[in-house]
């Protein structure tokens, strides 16, 4: 296993940029209608998503806080980094990542948001690992999160998964069997980015390396990954 793969390896992320356009909405396409609809400096709805590591929240709450930038101010704003103060303009979309690591001053920023979004024109799109009920925040504030439209990111399945990696093959105009795919899942990571961006390095490395994307190739690459993280 050569330098050259190592490198690409260590360099390993998901190409796309995000947008609700190429994320893979499975059981998903209400709540990715319902994103779009945030981009509508008219609409001021508040939304609530949540669900485990690797489902697809960032990637959703990048990509609708990118889309409605050109209509509307948009507050993007990770849990943790949330201060005593929001500074919100008259109809923006405020957007907060993990809002279950918000500190004591953040969560009063946040519950008089609440109070004051039908009279500013807010729309709201928050996120976190947990429903409503079971965030480790003040009750009130829970409360008034649990009032919004909430919404579970429902997993994909292996089928879409394939699919979806299939797919992404094509556009990048490449030849495999289809053995590779089915033990990417078996033995990659479970996320579909991480699948995406081991696809994208097996790319990579038959080009550079003149060899087409076989099962061996990849079994090399997942190998020199597996070497990397116990580094």
């Amino acid at each position: 296993m050569g330098t050259t793969q190592r490198q690409m390896l260590l360099d390993l992320k998901p190409e796309q940029v995000p947008s609700l356009d190429n994320f893979v909405a499975g059981a998903n396409v209400e709540l990715v209608e319902r994103l779009r609809g945030l981009a509508d400096a008219r609409s001021f709805e508040a939304i609530y998503l949540w669900g485990g590591q690797g489902c697809g929240k960032s990637h959703l709450l990048t990509a609708t806080a990118e889309s409605a930038r050109a209509l509307r101010p948009v507050v993007r704003l990770a849990g943790a980094e949330a201060g005593a103060e929001l500074q919100l303009a008259p109809g923006c979309l405020l957007v907060i990542d993990d809002v279950g690591q918000l500190g004591v001053e953040a969560t009063v920023a946040l519950f008089r948001a609440f109070n004051a979004a039908r009279f500013i024109g807010l729309a709201m799109l928050l996120s976190g690992d947990e429903p409503p009920l079971r965030l480790a925040l003040r009750e009130d504030l829970r409360t008034r999160i649990g009032q919004t439209l909430i919404y579970e990111i429902h997993a994909l399945s292996d089928e879409e998964k394939a699919a979806a990696l299939r797919r992404h093959a094509i556009e990048r105009g490449m030849l495999m069997d289809p053995s590779v795919v089915h033990y990417l899942l078996r033995h990659g990571r479970r996320d579909l980015p991480s699948l995406m961006a081991m696809l994208g390095s097996l790319d990579r490395a038959s080009l550079e390396q003149k060899r087409p994307p076989t099962l061996p190739l990849l079994r090399e690459l997942m190998q020199t990954s597996f070497d990397l993280e116990k580094e």
